[in-house]
């Protein structure tokens, strides 16, 4: 009885494990023309990480980048980009990479 308890245990964890590692997580790197000082880089951060999907937000002030890791299945790159246009920013599309992965998908 306790083997069959932990097998079924071990089946339910590696399920588990595997529907974790299913994820499709995907990072964007955009041009943030507007995104010039630290208070720009606040404000950018603040603002988009109430997006849905958004997993991890990076920005590099000087080169005026906002590389942005999120969850595929709950966003995209347009639903992004819309979030930056809520507070007047505009967000040009660089380039896009699934995690994991070094060749770079256009859209």
């Amino acid at each position: 009885m306790k083997t069959k308890r932990w097998m079924v245990t071990c089946v339910v964890a590696l399920l588990s494990v595997a529907a974790v590692l299913a994820k499709d997580i995907r990072v964007v790197v955009f041009k943030v023309s507007q995104m010039h000082c630290e208070k720009c880089e606040k404000k950018v951060k603040d603002n988009m990480r109430f997006e849905k999907g958004l997993k991890d937000i990076a920005t590099e002030v000087k080169a005026r980048l906002v590389t942005i890791t999120y969850d595929a299945e709950k966003t995209n790159v347009k639903k992004l980009q819309a979030g930056f246009n809520k507070f007047k920013y505009e967000a040009e599309f660089v380039k896009e990479t699934k995690k994991g992965d070094q060749k770079t998908d256009k859209k």
